[in-house]
C-alpha cells in the first residue's frame, strides 16, 4: 500500500491505495496533540506581531516550544500512521509528503527570519512524518505540490485530470484538492524511485 499525504498545520489528509492504484482507505488525521501551537515558528517566533499569542520570544524561548510542539507532532503523527497501517489489509510500504530543500537552515535564530518562517514549520511535519517513516522501513517519497497532479495523471493515462476526480464516485464527498493531492503523490510513489 502507498500513502500520500496532503498536510496543513497540525492535520492531513491521508489517501492510501493499492498496488491497482485505486484509494482503499482516505481519511483526516491529526498530526498534533491539542493545546499547542500548530505553527510555533511562523506565529509565536516569527517576523510578524499579530500572529503571537503572547509576549515576543527570544531563540531560546522558541527553541524550546519547538522541541515540545516536536515532540507531540511525532506522538500524535505516530499514532495515526499505526492507525492507518493496521486499517488496510495489506501493509504500508510508502508514504508521500511534500519536499523540502536539503539546504533548509536548521538553526532557530535563522528559522524564524523571512524568508524562512512561513515555511519552518510545514517542513517540520514533512521532517518528523518521514522519520517516522522511516522508523517503520516505509520508503519516502517527496513531491512537489505544483507539479504532482500532472505527473499522476500522466502515469494514469489520462492527461485531464478526471483520473484523479474517479475515486469521489466510489468514495463520495469529500473527495477535494487535498484527497487529489494526496491520491497523485501516492500514485507517483508507486509508480516511480524513491528515497
Amino acid at each position: 500500500m502507498w500513502l500520500g499525504l496532503a498536510h496543513h498545520y497540525g492535520w492531513a489528509v491521508a489517501v492510501t491505495i493499492s498496488a491497482e492504484r485505486q484509494v482503499v482507505d482516505r481519511r483526516r488525521i491529526e498530526l498534533i496533540e491539542p493545546g499547542l501551537p500548530s505553527a510555533p515558528i511562523h506565529h509565536e517566533g516569527g517576523a510578524h506581531p499579530l500572529h503571537r499569542t503572547g509576549p515576543e520570544l527570544d531563540d531560546d524561548e522558541l527553541g524550546a516550544l519547538v522541541a515540545e510542539v516536536r515532540a507531540s507532532v511525532r506522538r500524535a503523527a505516530a499514532d495515526a500512521l499505526d492507525e492507518l497501517d493496521a486499517a488496510t489489509a495489506e501493509p504500508i510500504v510508502s508514504i508521500s509528503v511534500r519536499s523540502w530543500p536539503a539546504d533548509f537552515p536548521g538553526d532557530i535564530a535563522d528559522q524564524r527570519r523571512v524568508p524562512y518562517e512561513s515555511r519552518a514549520d510545514s517542513i517540520m511535519y514533512c521532517q518528523v512524518l518521514a522519520e517516522l517513516a522511516h522508523e517503520r522501513g516505509w520508503r519516502v517519497h517527496q513531491f512537489d505540490a505544483k507539479t504532482i497532479e500532472t505527473e499522476a495523471s500522466s502515469i494514469l493515462g489520462d492527461s485531464s485530470r478526471d483520473a484523479l476526480n474517479r475515486p469521489r464516485s466510489t468514495w463520495g464527498a469529500p473527495w477535494a484538492k487535498d484527497h487529489r493531492l494526496a491520491f497523485a503523490a501516492a500514485i507517483v510513489a508507486g509508480a516511480g524511485p524513491t528515497s
